[in-house]
């Protein structure tokens, strides 16, 4: 393996919004403990705006479901040749891979045989599916970084002392801030998800239900939260043209989620920063048939949203698949706009929520775990 070498610039490999997030607050601790630190890689705007160089923009592997992957493989391959090329002449001081564990994998089996070292932060959910994965991290990765507080037990059954430093939402959302802002109780929310397939599926079940909701709730107004790189207007597209309808930019997110009085939401990242900001949320999932068919034969948790995993009960309402209706999403918004108390006990719950996921200060302490550990590598003290 490759000592350190500072002069060199470390690698990210990002595949999504929401590891773009978590990327560009990792460079930002990192570059406070090394100034003259440097990155480069696959990432997207938040990293770019951090100073990173985006050589691969991480829409070239936005993904949802095994028929999608499948459908892309020759153009994933395709890619990684590249990036191996790219890799072997520039040997960058460290690649830290987050979340996206179909795609990093294979980055990391190239840096493992290139002798370059590897940081997994932001652990991908492998207890969640295809647990026997613990095992090729444990071969290819240096350190495996987790953020959920489960996460190190999980690991520990397969050999490994990872190290947990909470979630780095909780340096990111400005919790004492957003408290202040009151809900407007006729405000709905629609989070379809930052890929092309989720929008497509969902936008159009959430949109439905409006129209239901328009028979009893007239009075309610929409709002959907763009996210990064997806068009405003694709969303539109989806969306009936009697129904008003506001599109807020990606940068006001969680202004926006605190103002609702509920909202509907694509699983994903978005569903524990809703739960720490304290808004209810309906989770609705859809992939193809034949890869939710491949899925269900593999998932070995019985949530597939973070606030419920986390929690160990079903906290926010998921409806996935068959489940994920215009009728399911429409009883269940009546029973919040209309039900108080179920409505409260469910904000009490995402109270709850927030003591657990740890103190402020995670992309700190996982710059400092990458950092120490590579002057480890060098010899240094």
């Amino acid at each position: 393996m490759q000592t350190d070498n500072p002069s060199r610039p470390i690698w990210f490999s990002v595949g999504e919004a929401s590891g773009d997030l978590h990327g560009a607050e990792l460079i930002k601790r990192l570059r406070q403990v090394d100034e003259n630190a440097t990155f480069t890689g696959m990432g997207g705007p938040s990293m770019e705006a951090e100073g990173m160089d985006i050589r691969y923009s991480m829409k070239l592997i936005s993904l949802v479901g095994f028929t999608e992957i499948f459908s892309a493989l020759p153009r994933i391959l395709t890619l990684l040749g590249k990036i191996k090329r790219e890799l072997a002449g520039l040997m960058p001081r460290a690649i830290i891979l987050v979340d996206c564990p179909e795609f990093n994998f294979r980055i990391a089996k190239i840096a493992k045989k290139l002798g370059i070292p590897v940081y997994y932060y932001i652990s991908p959910q492998i207890w969640a599916w295809r647990s026997g994965r613990a095992n090729f991290l444990r071969e290819h990765v240096r350190n495996v970084i987790c953020i959920l507080p489960f996460e190190k037990a999980f690991y520990k059954k397969y050999g490994m002392d990872v190290d947990y430093v909470g979630s780095p939402l909780m340096d990111v959302l400005p919790l004492e801030e957003l408290d202040q802002i009151p809900v407007k109780e006729n405000r709905i929310g629609l989070l379809p998800g930052s890929r092309n397939k989720e929008v497509s599926s969902l936008l159009p079940k959430f949109a439905a239900t409006a129209k239901m909701l328009q028979a009893d709730h007239p009075d309610l107004s929409y709002v959907i939260v763009r996210a990064p790189g997806m068009e405003k207007e694709r969303l539109l597209s989806f969306w009936p043209a009697d129904i008003p309808v506001e599109i807020v930019e990606p940068d006001t997110r969680y202004e926006t989620f605190r103002s609702c009085k509920l909202i509907m939401a694509a699983s994903g990242t978005v569903t524990l920063e809703t739960a720490l900001i304290g808004t209810p949320v309906m989770v609705a999932y859809e992939v193809s048939p034949i890869s939710y068919m491949v899925g269900k034969m593999l998932i070995n948790v019985e949530y597939i949203s973070l606030p419920n995993l986390i929690m160990e009960r079903e906290v926010y309402p998921e409806f996935v698949q068959e489940a994920a209706t215009p009728e399911n999403l429409t009883a269940k918004a009546r029973e919040w706009l209309d039900n108080e108390a179920a409505y409260n006990a469910v904000k009490t719950d995402l109270a709850g929520l927030r003591t657990m996921v740890g103190d402020p200060g995670a992309p700190m302490r996982a710059a400092r775990i990458i950092l120490n550990d590579l002057a480890l590598l060098d010899g240094r003290p």
